[in-house]
């Protein structure tokens, strides 16, 4: 029988008990046409957990993967797919027909598990705000530059404390 692999998505607000429910029922259904059994058999089951999407998805932002690998019969693949378009908790599925399914763990899986070996990194080193010395208000450079101008302060060039500006020009 050819082999086939399944990926679809779930809506964000259903569980993963839920999620891997669909994905027994998908595998249940398979595995018998009409009550009989009919030699399918679901190679891989994955959970790839709850991932953003690249773009809104029936008012979703989020979803659940879930990858099947199997062999059957294209009848009771086409029933498949017809079953997870009427699942309304299912919001996109896409099944490829394969021509060897490998045992190993997928890419996702296998790159999400490179990302926990990483662990502790060290410390982190002391941020901008975080120096240690803890400033004033009266401590920053805007008023330390006003004190220190040579014309006694912003806005009075005449030395005079306040004499010179607009105000100055009209009360002459």
């Amino acid at each position: 029988m050819p082999l086939y692999e399944c990926v679809f998505i779930a809506r964000n607000d259903v569980t993963q008990q839920q999620v891997e429910a669909i994905a027994e029922t998908v595998s249940n259904q398979l595995d018998t046409d009409n009550g009989v059994p009919n030699g399918t058999s679901v190679k891989k089951q994955e959970y790839w957990g709850l991932r953003s999407l690249a773009y809104r998805i029936k008012k979703n932002r989020k979803g659940h993967y879930m990858l099947l690998s199997f062999d059957s019969k294209p009848v009771a693949v086409t029933e498949m797919e017809r079953q997870l378009g009427l699942n309304e908790d299912v919001l996109r599925f896409m099944t490829i027909r394969l021509e060897a399914i490998d045992e190993a763990p997928s890419a996702i899986l296998s790159r999400k598990s490179d990302d926990r070996e990483r662990g502790f990194r060290g410390p982190k080193p002391a941020g901008r705000f975080d120096s240690g010395r803890k400033r004033g208000y009266d401590d920053r450079e805007e008023f330390r530059a006003r004190e220190d101008a040579p014309f006694g302060g912003f806005g009075d060039r005449d030395g005079g404390g306040g004499g010179g500006g607009f105000r100055g020009a009209v009360e002459e």
